[in-house]
């Protein structure tokens, strides 16, 4: 029998998360949204509303904000949006509260720096009782919590549980599909990050319009890509930024994973340079387009 879910629990207040509260709302779950700062779960709870990450946007009554984890232990889910760097972390401290076998939906995309890691495996080693599942796909938090049409791939190893969770959080205008592909939908979600970084470097560059059908500078990594392809530092260009950019940390790690793969992966490996400081963007624009002809496939 498919488990039925009522209350979701949502670890991060960013503009992801805030969006994530808001779906979960609108598809009928009492939803706690936890923050790490008490200031910012009391602005929230007072004027229902995160100006902070994501103005513009009123919280569903049902949303209830907090900074402590034991408020979470009574969700029936948990969607963890905290930025790749820092799930570890957090999904420590979440241990002693969360609910036996609880489904955890990884929501952020990265590779942990260091470990080389991605979210399951920092999952596993946290909670190794919590059922893992991975929310992936072409969205922007500004539109996914203002209803607008959305679709996202949901991997999940438990077809059943992936079912029961994709109806969870499906609504007439957020569509998930399903698939059991975990590390896919991971590895694609925290590459894409990195590339995303490549395209706004590109652009920023002025080096033709090719990537301006496909992308956005909504993105918050195509915003840094833009600002650099521009001339800008990394320093200036992450400057004022809220919202984190994940392709910035994940660029040297999956630079490094690729290379302890034996996985050629050029433009990765070009905007981890950029980040670390290593190449400047017409150094690296030169190195990918002197590279040796061969067939890519």
């Amino acid at each position: 029998m498919s488990p039925t879910f009522k209350t979701a629990g949502v670890l991060g207040a960013g503009a992801w998360g805030t969006a994530l509260a808001q779906l979960c709302a609108r598809a009928g779950l009492g939803v706690t949204l936890w923050t790490r700062t008490s200031a910012l779960a009391t602005a929230l709870a007072e004027t229902r509303r995160n100006d902070l990450y994501l103005p513009g946007v009123a919280l569903a009554p049902t949303i209830h904000p907090t900074s402590d984890l034991a408020d979470l232990a009574s969700a029936d889910l948990i969607l963890a949006t905290t930025p790749a760097q820092h799930m570890r972390g957090v999904l420590a401290s979440l241990a002693p509260h969360l609910r036996p076998s609880a489904p955890v939906i990884l929501c952020a995309k990265g590779v942990e720096q260091g470990s080389l890691k991605l979210m399951t495996d920092v999952l596993a080693e946290t909670l190794p009782a919590a059922r893992p599942a991975v929310l992936s796909g072409p969205s922007f938090a500004a539109d996914v919590a203002r209803g607008s049409p959305t679709a996202v791939t949901l991997a999940c190893p438990d077809l059943a549980l992936g079912e029961a969770l994709a109806q969870a959080l499906a609504t007439p205008t957020f569509r998930p599909y399903l698939t059991d592909d975990l590390i896919g939908a991971e590895a694609g979600g925290a590459v894409k990050n990195v590339l995303a970084i490549a395209c706004g470097v590109v652009e920023g560059c002025g080096l033709g319009d090719l990537v301006l059908t496909c992308s956005s500078p909504q993105s918050r990594n195509m915003s840094v890509g833009l600002a650099l392809g521009r001339g800008e530092t990394l320093e200036a260009a992450l400057a004022g930024k809220r919202s984190v950019a994940e392709g910035v940390a994940s660029a040297p790690a999956v630079r490094a994973l690729g290379m302890r793969l034996g996985v050629e992966m050029p433009i990765s490996e070009a905007v981890g340079k950029i980040v670390a400081g290593e190449i400047g963007v017409e150094q690296a624009i030169e190195d990918l387009l002197s590279r040796p002809l061969k067939s890519e496939t």
